[in-house]
């Protein structure tokens, strides 16, 4: 079982950036593919972005690709997401989340995901 924390979360202006981090307990972070997803007031939860296992394979959803990087350091069993050019519709609560059934990174779905943050809430102002 791994527990997760997110941080990082702000009320920033359009064009700003900002870093979230998930810090995972336990001692077995690296068999976890890492994900982030988002919920924005009124709609479902949808997929940012995730990584693999070691973190050589990332992969985005169209809105973020060129402006989110996910990466992780496995020595400090946290993950993290750089957002650049935000815009106000990326205003949302950003959950990480820990797979641990796919190895290769490319997971998108919500059901793939057993273990969840609390969330961090990221407001994009115009």
């Amino acid at each position: 079982q791994v527990q997760l924390v997110e941080s990082g979360g702000g009320l920033v202006q359009a064009g700003d950036s900002l870093r979230l981090s998930c810090a995972a307990s336990g001692r077995t972070f690296s068999r976890y593919t890492m994900g982030w997803f988002r919920q924005a007031p009124g709609k479902e939860r949808e997929f940012v972005a995730t990584i693999s296992r070691s973190g050589g394979n990332t992969y985005y959803t169209d809105s973020v690709r060129g402006r989110f990087t996910i990466s992780r350091d496995n020595a400090k069993n946290t993950v993290y997401l750089q957002m650049i050019s935000l815009k106000p519709e990326d205003t949302a609560v950003y959950y990480c989340a820990a797979d641990s059934t796919n190895p290769y990174g490319d997971s998108f779905s919500r059901d793939g995901y057993m273990y969840w943050g609390q969330g961090t809430q990221v407001t994009v102002s115009s």
